[in-house]
């Protein structure tokens, strides 16, 4: 089912999620919806928050563009975008590494708001499966960056967070309009 996606400044964007202790099938219904809500948004990746429920629940699907990463690894062993793709994770643990790159982010949550935003190249993110797998998952160009954006909102940081003070000055008009049509 395809859910509604929570707009900025909506509380729940703020709220750290709760971990997912127990997959169960409202946790599994959770997961579908925020796959196919994602594909029907046109996104790379949708949190929990982003559908109003602040749970530790993440998609990401970057396998549009194979060519997006020059490494994904799994637990160790080489894996094509495909193969992961749509990610579906809870619970995730980051290890940032590599040079910081400044790149063009966008965020669903945020409609017609891009931004430069300043992340690490690369990612070691231990995350949980709804199978209880534990993955590892080395990662580099969109996929680390995806799964940082949505580690993210799973703990309550949004995109505007890591703006540059000139681009948050830039941008103060169009959030605070987005302030008043929530009201």
């Amino acid at each position: 089912m395809i859910r509604p996606i929570v707009h900025y400044p909506d509380p729940v964007l703020r709220k750290s999620g709760a971990r997912v202790e127990t997959v169960d099938d409202e946790i599994r219904r959770l997961a579908d919806d925020l796959v196919e809500t994602m594909y029907d948004a046109q996104g790379v990746g949708l949190a929990a928050q982003q559908v109003g429920v602040a749970l530790q629940l993440a998609v990401v699907d970057v396998s549009h563009d194979e060519d997006c990463v020059t490494y994904c690894r799994v637990n160790g062993e080489a894996r094509k975008l495909a193969e992961i793709c749509p990610l579906v994770f809870a619970n995730p643990s980051l290890k940032l590494r590599g040079p910081k790159e400044r790149e063009n982010e966008g965020c669903l949550s945020f409609p017609d708001l891009r931004g430069e935003i300043l992340r690490p190249s690369e990612v070691v993110a231990t995350v949980e499966t709804l199978a209880g797998e534990t993955l590892v998952i080395e990662a580099d160009g969109l996929l680390s960056r995806a799964i940082q954006h949505e580690t993210d909102h799973l703990f309550g940081r949004l995109f505007i967070d890591r703006m540059s003070s000139a681009r948050k000055l830039a941008i103060r008009g169009h959030l605070r309009e987005m302030q008043e049509s929530y009201r």
